[in-house]
């Protein structure tokens, strides 16, 4: 019985790491709570890079999960954290469960 509960663990792991998502995904899904953070306090995409200190062309590139066009989002901790404090978000809000495997290619 051990054996097949320590069996089905295995098999437990293996399927939530094949859930994890893929750095592109990752992106993505960080792109989407920072756009629904900024339309829940009403703010235009121009304000919201504004206000956290940087381009309005990177905050956009920001919602769309990309660092640059084919590139996964790749963003500095201190843009995420102005971009939290405008947002009124914690990081951990902000950053999606579970983490992409492996390292970012780009």
């Amino acid at each position: 019985m051990a054996l097949r509960a320590t069996s089905g663990q295995h098999n437990r792991t293996v399927a939530r790491q094949r859930r994890r998502p893929t750095w592109e995904q990752y992106g993505r899904d960080i792109g989407v709570r920072l756009q629904r953070a900024r339309e829940q306090r009403g703010l235009s995409q121009e304000r919201t890079a504004h206000l956290a200190g940087i381009a309005a062309y990177t905050y956009q590139k920001l919602e769309k999960g990309e660092s640059r066009p084919g590139t996964p989002l790749n963003p500095r901790l201190s843009t995420l954290v102005a971009l939290c404090e405008v947002l009124g978000l914690s990081l951990s809000e902000l950053l999606p469960e579970p983490t992409p495997a492996g390292s970012v290619k780009g």
